[in-house]
């Protein structure tokens, strides 16, 4: 026969494992809801991050407009989003394209109605050779820059998290400096993040226009026309993560 402390053990331990049912069980039940695949037909579910190599608490699952994977053609993208067109305007330095060695290399013009452009470039590659920070050029070029993350908030809701770099040069011929603002996030086919699944850099390049927070939120409006929402991985997924 067990003795009183025994039952006394096993009613607490009982008690305990009755609790934290009620404390995880609705939790667990939410994550196992949200591992669903997402039912999004004709929507495009990735990965994005500010990084390739390591993952981020930035990290989010985005459903996309468009395929943004290498098993797609990049240039597929849609060349016409709202009020901006776009006009395909490939990579004519050689050197450019030996060392980065790209499976795809898209570089595309858009310009708007107001005159205002933003350069969009697609690289994918399946090893880290064609990925690099833009810093490391801007820097090699004598440009002197600032960094920073910004937030992209998408229709749908959530947003994308992305680095950016506003960079300025003073031309010897000009009394006015050259300012770039970039903006650039990565995306992956699926949560494993593997890089023969394939990674796709997504950088936008224009002017500043305004201030810099104000030129990041062009950058954003921009980027809406591509994705519709996010969310961390484990809320927003496909069948084909793993």
């Amino acid at each position: 026969m067990p003795g009183r402390s025994t039952l006394i053990t096993a009613g607490l331990l009982t008690l305990l494992v009755i609790g934290a049912a009620f404390v995880y069980l609705p939790e667990l039940g939410g994550l196992w809801q949200s591992s669903q695949p997402l039912d999004a037909d004709g929507e495009f579910v990735y990965i994005t991050d500010l990084d390739f190599w390591q993952r981020t608490p930035r990290e989010r699952a985005v459903v996309a407009k468009a395929h943004f994977d290498l098993d797609h053609d990049l240039n597929n993208v849609p060349a016409a989003v709202g009020a901006w067109r776009g006009v395909d305007m490939p990579e004519t330095n050689q050197e450019v394209l030996i060392l980065l060695d790209p499976e795809q290399y898209v570089q595309r013009l858009y310009t708007d109605d107001a005159g205002r452009y933003i350069w969009l470039s697609l690289v994918g590659g399946r090893s880290s050779q064609p990925f690099h920070a833009p810093d490391i050029c801007y820097d090699a070029d004598g440009w002197q820059y600032s960094l920073g993350s910004h937030a992209a908030p998408l229709e749908e809701g959530g947003e994308i998290y992305g680095l950016w770099l506003h960079g300025k040069k003073q031309p010897p011929d000009s009394d006015e400096p050259i300012e770039h603002v970039v903006y650039y996030f990565y995306l992956f086919p699926n949560a494993r993040r593997h890089q023969a699944d394939g990674i796709v850099l997504f950088k936008l390049t224009s002017w500043r226009y305004g201030t810099l927070e104000e030129t990041l939120d062009m950058h954003a409006a921009f980027v809406r026309h591509f994705f519709s929402r996010a969310g961390k991985p484990m809320e927003l997924t496909r069948a084909s993560m793993g």
